[in-house]
């Protein structure tokens, strides 16, 4: 019988523990890593290709929904069981997509259900694309409130802050940060990225650019009656602002 290769994804010592010893009683789980935060998440799940990953919701850093947010859009979703404490709008949005959960702490017969669910699911594949479609939906429906974003440059996975960010850019097809010193590729859209973060003052420039405006130096009127962002970087990196944008721009920052 070929077992479940399942990841184990909490920020506590403790309960990662203790679930992999409820787990050694399951016959159809092989427990093949596990991990700490969000971040080595994302790197571990990439690297291991788990059918089943038990996520906790609630980490400091990236939470689960972060998590999966962070993951390539070309991945193929392994199975997610979430592991969460009592927290009801979470529940709600598991209820409503039939999502998979354990609520801590754990309880063995609980476990036993939703381990059992998640082999029927893999060896279906109907059923699983329909599970991975409600996992997608409610990643999608949680906040979207990048406290973090994870960066990729080389093999290493980073956390920037918000803050150090000059601009997103799209590079051939390619969305990727630009930070002072530094470029790296992000696994996040545009348009995502916007909506995440406008409380950090980031402006959707063009359809290719987002800009910080609290990193930009100076802005320059341009011929086009548009406007070019002067960041605030060693280089003077500039970014032009479509027309269209530029008149947004207008409402934002009035006298412009």
């Amino acid at each position: 019988m070929k077992k479940l290769r399942s990841l184990v994804i909490d920020d506590e010592p403790n309960a990662r523990l203790r679930l992999r010893r409820l787990l050694k009683d399951e016959d159809r789980v092989e427990v093949i890593g596990e991990a700490k935060d969000g971040l080595e998440a994302v790197a571990e799940i990439q690297r291991l290709q788990p059918d089943l990953v038990f996520l906790d919701v609630q980490m400091p850093g990236l939470d689960g929904f972060e998590t999966l947010k962070a993951l390539p859009a070309e991945l193929t979703l392994p199975l997610i069981i979430f592991v969460t404490g009592f927290h009801e709008h979470a529940m709600a949005a598991f209820d409503a997509n039939a999502i998979a959960y354990l609520l801590k702490p754990i309880e063995p017969e609980r476990l036993r259900e939703m381990v059992e669910r998640a082999w029927r699911l893999q060896h279906f594949a109907d059923d699983r694309a329909r599970a991975a479609d409600g996992i997608h939906k409610v990643a999608a429906s949680a906040p979207r409130d990048f406290r973090q974003i994870v960066a990729r440059k080389l093999d290493r996975f980073l956390i920037l802050d918000p803050a150090e960010i000059l601009f997103f850019y799209i590079d051939h097809g390619i969305v990727r940060a630009r930070t002072s010193d530094d470029s790296f590729w992000v696994n996040y859209q545009l348009g995502d990225l916007e909506q995440g973060l406008s409380e950090f003052s980031f402006f959707r420039a063009h359809r290719a650019s987002l800009v910080n405006l609290r990193r930009v130096k100076e802005i320059r009127p341009t011929a086009r009656s548009a406007f070019v962002f002067v960041m605030d970087d060693a280089a003077g990196s500039e970014i032009e602002a479509s027309e269209r944008q530029a008149r947004a721009l207008r409402l934002i920052i009035p006298g412009l």
